[in-house]
């Protein structure tokens, strides 16, 4: 069976190793050549038997016939994106691995030309997990839960990463169960768009328009639980249909892009807080100013956020 090997929690910026050819096929370095046999060399026999001479040999010439060799044709056996190759397993489908390679691609550009607005060279290392941060309270964060729930966990999230659908479908939903909707945590949405994500911007402020009809979070999850991914306009305009929103008032909306700015503030502050991935969330005790708590980052599983919010209603 093929391996298979993708192996992360996060979207954001990966190392991305190098292989020394961009393509799957070998030609031979060099023709093998075989010397032919020498021919015994002829000696003068002596006419005189007392005496002995030395042998005279003409030099043995050789002649070199170069073997003919054809490459090695082998079963196509990975599928490769510029210098990533990835091993297809049994069962993945050529659509799936080009999804996954369309990724690849487009964090691969990324690295090899980073945007105007980041100054370091090389990526920065993912923060540490459960690092202690501050991050100041808001106004307009679309939020879910009681306003004066004991802890608050915030989510800097991007609607195009996969790996903030899967904390949509894995841990979300146990979260609002056992915490949110006993009023133990309010629970705050963010924005983080990515730059090698080109359909997140508009998804970002579909959400948002349709928080203007009261339809922010029945929007988020049109988007986010959808088994299609394709965000761009068209499908913008079916999940505002499929949140039955006044669609000339969404429309019109989408088109101002009224919220670009907020969702760049939201952006900004995420960076102030070491957060270059998605998705990543803070979470601590509820204040009117400022939220001192832990940094999580990564679809990590269930039991890291309990833990981290047990910790923070224990806290005094």
């Amino acid at each position: 069976m093929r391996s298979f090997i993708l192996a992360g929690l996060l979207c954001g910026a990966v190392a991305l190793a190098q292989t020394a050819s961009p393509s799957g096929n070998q030609t031979p370095s060099n023709q093998v050549s075989t010397p032919a046999k020498a021919a015994p060399a002829k000696t003068a026999p002596s006419s005189k038997p007392a005496k002995s001479e030395a042998v005279k040999t003409a030099p043995v010439k050789t002649k070199s016939e170069p073997v003919k060799t054809e490459p090695v044709k082998t079963k196509p056996e990975s599928v490769k994106a510029e210098s990533v190759t990835i091993n297809m397993p049994e069962g993945m489908t050529r659509d799936q691995a080009d999804a996954i390679l369309n990724e690849l691609r487009s964090i691969h550009q990324l690295l090899l030309n980073p945007p105007a607005t980041r100054t370091a060279a090389a990526a920065p290392a993912a923060p540490a997990t459960n690092e202690k941060v501050k991050m100041s309270v808001g106004t307009g964060w679309y939020s879910m839960g009681r306003d004066d729930a004991p802890v608050t966990m915030v989510e800097f999230t991007d609607y195009q990463c996969p790996f903030c659908r899967k904390f949509e479908t894995d841990s979300f939903a146990k979260l609002k169960t056992e915490y949110i909707d006993t009023g133990k945590v309010r629970f705050i949405s963010r924005d983080l768009p990515l730059d090698f994500h080109p359909n997140a911007p508009g998804a970002a402020v579909a959400a948002r328009c349709a928080g203007e009809q009261h339809k922010f979070w029945e929007m988020r999850d049109a988007m986010m639980l959808d088994k299609e991914t394709d965000l761009g306009a068209d499908a913008l305009v079916k999940y505002g249909q499929k949140t039955n929103l006044d669609m000339p008032a969404f429309s019109a909306c989408l088109k101002d892009k009224k919220f670009t700015e907020a969702i760049k503030k939201d952006t900004a502050d995420a960076g102030a807080l070491g957060i270059s991935g998605t998705p990543s969330f803070v979470i601590g005790k509820t204040d009117k100013t400022e939220i001192a708590g832990v940094r999580i980052v990564g679809a990590v599983p269930f039991a890291v956020f309990d833990t981290a919010i047990r910790d923070a209603l224990s806290a005094k």
